[in-house]
């Protein structure tokens, strides 16, 4: 008996400090003042830098069995989700300087909506509660993005790249589902994280963004971002993993968006407009219906590595 005492309450800890880890991702990023391309890039160099030398001791064997013939498919989908998540970082970082920091972490929470579409078009038909759920979670984007239409362009820019963030990431996770029946979760996120940051890096070059000379505060923020969001957060989830359901983590991690909401309020100073409140409210809602709707269906759950749920 004290032993599942102290394994409820680690799972209950490690998701605790997952769900805080994550919610300050957005307003992290709100609040670095660096380009919103270079941080997104410098999120994904550095955590790859850390990951490698682990990769490379541990998971050796797993490496060269990717690069021989009966691994490249796996190497393929590890590779597609890692330029699905460069899509993602480059599309919902920049969203969250330019709208509101709820509003970035609500539209691009919306990723199980569109994972359900995906399994649609797939031949896994959503269930009718599924359906339903989806209905209320656009019509809650719908309203979210419609209420920054009289605030400015520049909202409704960064609302627009929130939700095409939340799409990305669902197709990141549908390649991940993939690559990870046959990969582990280091050699799968070193692959993804080190695509992502040559993507993201090269843009970066091309466009000329600045990736240097800023401010130490800056640096500090982005360190948080590797340590908090990238690393701590993604691995307390897939720890608690082992003893609850990924739906019940998918539906953990919507408590980012109040969560991300109450940091950048009290921290940033950043109130959500009274227009946003009914989207906002409703976003969620539809999320979790979907997610929990799932569980009935031919819908198949978000893949077992909430890496690709949590920004």
């Amino acid at each position: 008996m004290p032993g599942r005492t102290q394994i409820h309450v680690a799972t209950v800890t490690a998701l605790t400090v997952a769900v805080l880890a994550v919610s300050s991702s957005a307003p992290i990023i709100a609040y670095a003042a660096a380009p919103a391309l270079a941080i997104a890039f410098w999120r994904n160099a550095f955590s790859t830098v850390l990951l490698a030398p682990v990769a490379a001791t541990r998971r050796r064997a797993e490496f060269r069995e990717l690069l021989s013939g009966a691994g490249r498919a796996t190497l393929l989908s590890c590779t597609l989700a890692g330029v699905a998540l460069a899509v993602h970082f480059g599309t919902w970082v920049p969203s969250a300087k330019l709208t509101s920091v709820a509003d970035a972490v609500a539209l691009g929470a919306t990723q199980p909506v569109w994972q359900g579409l995906i399994a649609s078009g797939q031949g896994r038909r959503p269930t009718r509660v599924a359906w339903i759920g989806i209905a209320v979670a656009v019509t809650g984007a719908i309203a979210t993005t419609g209420a920054d239409v009289g605030v400015s362009a520049r909202a409704v820019s960064g609302d627009l790249l929130a939700l095409a963030g939340g799409m990305a990431i669902a197709v990141y996770t549908a390649y991940g589902e993939r690559a990870r029946t046959a990969t582990s979760t280091v050699t799968y996120t070193t692959i993804c994280y080190g695509v992502c940051a040559v993507l993201l890096g090269a843009v970066c070059l091309i466009f000329r963004v600045r990736l240097a000379g800023y401010p130490g505060l800056t640096w500090l923020a982005i360190a948080g971002l590797v340590f908090g969001a990238q690393l701590l957060g993604h691995s307390m989830f897939n720890y608690a993993l082992h003893r609850v359901t990924a739906t019940t983590v998918s539906v953990l991690i919507l408590l980012e968006v109040p969560g991300a909401a109450l940091i950048a309020w009290l921290w940033l100073g950043q109130a959500p407009a009274a227009a946003s409140w009914p989207g906002l409210g409703l976003l969620p809602i539809g999320v979790a219906i979907v997610v929990l709707g799932s569980r009935r269906g031919a819908v198949t759950e978000p893949v077992a590595d909430p890496i690709a749920l949590a920004d």
